[in-house]
């Protein structure tokens, strides 16, 4: 069979896909860049059209019409796994509301409760075998790619084609249009003084030979810069970053002492520079795995010496995180954070590192405080957290009484701030 033949005969246009979108339809898209972007930047045209649809998102790459404008109202719902800005900005309009999950859990929880009528992502081109690649994300994509009644298929030049279980065969397409916009790339974000001492810290917690999880921001990025003496390193990660890429170059990440997947970095999605792009496409040496498998801890266990590093926004006295809450008000999402300190927790060698600044909003707020605000999601228990680190050191936890954690806890907060947290905690009778 001429599979070009097939690919011209499932070829359509963005209007053709705008109109295919019916009242009450679920329709779930790609994670961030792989989001099918023109797509969801017209979607609010057919506003009139439809009532109730709900689009499923995760760390939109858009500032969406569909669900920033409050005239959407009972058009359109952006249901989101992670929030972003555009997120934030649409929940008072009612037009976004968030979906509690670990990211390994997402698409089989979600699919349990109700299957989707439409699935869209960004992939490569098609090869002359008849394969496109989902290339950036394998998060959720291929479940949901599986499961709905409609599979359209964004393809897009400028995306790199990506190994693992990323290849979808034009048979299992119903319809697909072309694009040639920029692959949205995520600034990289240089480290402060404040995140390279926070990195500092973490590095010394880093074996020779660990394999490591990081995420995004001037933490991660400062992680990553000092790691940059450490030797055999792995990536076993949800996310690939830009960080990891230097790391690679600079000989650092070799994943020759992983005990799973020797000689390959493992992630579930890529958001970067074109730099990452390019050093993700036609590499056999990076591999995109669903993330019911990647994030899943007894798979993240079965690394040597697992390194789970995650930010955070709040911890009390007694190890209990909040990292996707400002009280009640949904900021971010758990993702995977759970996943991975669990996972490490299992490792041999493994540890679960959590980082954060002892302040916010210009040192006026301890970020480590008696009790989490009213209304804070708890992203991961107290059980789950090995260490603590802030710019003033290491908060060892893993096997300590409540006494000791809320010592360590203290001589790490902000100086301004330890008094009053130390006649909190008697208060409280924290020990």
């Amino acid at each position: 069979m001429s599979w070009k033949k097939e690919y011209n005969n499932k070829k359509i246009t963005v209007d053709d896909a705008l109109n295919m979108v019916k009242s009450n339809y679920d329709i779930v898209v790609g994670l961030a860049a792989s989001e099918p972007m023109d797509f969801l930047n017209r979607l609010h045209e057919v506003k009139d059209n439809v009532e109730n649809v709900n689009v499923l998102t995760c760390l939109n790459m858009g500032n969406y019409e569909f669900t920033k404008n409050p005239d959407m109202y009972g058009h359109f719902t952006n249901l989101a796994w992670f929030y972003t800005p555009l997120t934030r900005k649409a929940q008072p309009y009612k037009t976004a509301s968030f979906i509690p999950n670990h990211l390994h859990l997402a698409a089989k929880a979600r699919l349990d409760y109700k299957k989707p009528n439409v699935f869209m992502a960004t992939v490569s081109p098609m090869d002359k075998h008849g394969y496109f690649s989902l290339s950036l994300s394998l998060t959720y994509e291929r479940e949901f790619l599986e499961a709905a009644d409609i599979v359209i298929l964004e393809v897009n030049e400028n995306y790199p084609r990506t190994y693992g279980d990323t290849f979808v065969h034009i048979n299992d397409v119903d319809y697909l249009y072309e694009s040639n916009r920029p692959v949205p790339e995520l600034p990289v974000v240089e480290p402060s003084e404040k995140d390279m001492i926070i990195g500092g810290y973490i590095s010394e917690l880093v074996d020779d030979g660990s394999t490591i999880q990081l995420g995004i921001g001037g933490i991660p990025n400062a992680v990553a810069k000092s790691l940059i003496n450490k030797k055999d390193l792995g990536i076993h990660t949800e996310m690939f970053t830009d960080g990891m890429v230097d790391l690679y170059e600079a000989g650092v990440i070799t994943n020759k002492k992983k005990s799973i997947h020797k000689g390959k970095s493992i992630t579930t999605f890529a958001l970067g520079s074109k730099k990452l792009y390019d050093f993700i496409d036609d590499n056999p040496g990076v591999e995109l795995k669903r993330g019911a498998y990647t994030n899943d801890p007894y798979v993240v266990g079965q690394n040597y010496k697992m390194v789970s590093i995650n930010t955070s926004l709040q911890l009390d006295l007694t190890g209990q995180v909040c990292s996707e809450s400002l009280g009640h008000i949904q900021y971010s999402g758990t993702g995977g954070q759970a996943d991975t300190a669990i996972g490490s927790q299992m490792s041999p060698g493994g540890k679960s590192i959590i980082a954060l600044y002892s302040t916010a909003k210009k040192d006026t707020i301890s970020t480590i405080v008696p009790l989490l605000t009213e209304g804070a999601a708890v992203s991961l228990s107290r059980n789950d957290v090995d260490y603590v680190v802030t710019e003033y050191g290491v908060a060892p936890l893993r096997g300590r009484e409540i006494r000791q954690r809320v010592n360590n806890l203290i001589a790490i907060a902000h100086p301004d701030f330890r008094s009053e947290l130390q006649k909190k905690a008697n208060e409280l009778m924290l020990w």
